[in-house]
């Protein structure tokens, strides 16, 4: 899985893999799923981070792997 900062349009984006995505749909108020010719999500956007988590700190992203 890769996670990017889009700093342009200020959005979180996670890819399950390098699958072409052929659609998009917006699940909820700024979260995008992608989709690929097999209809499975291989993407994701979570659009306004800077809005929605304000302290984080953009350059050093930490998560947790369980």
């Amino acid at each position: 899985m890769k996670m990017h900062h889009d700093e342009k349009v200020d959005a979180l984006c996670l890819s399950r893999d390098d699958s072409e995505v052929v659609d998009s749909e917006e699940v909820k108020p700024g979260i995008v799923l992608d989709f690929n010719a097999d209809k499975q999500v291989v993407g994701m956007e979570l659009l306004g981070l800077k809005r929605r988590v304000p302290q984080a700190d953009l350059k050093q992203l930490k998560f947790e792997v369980a």
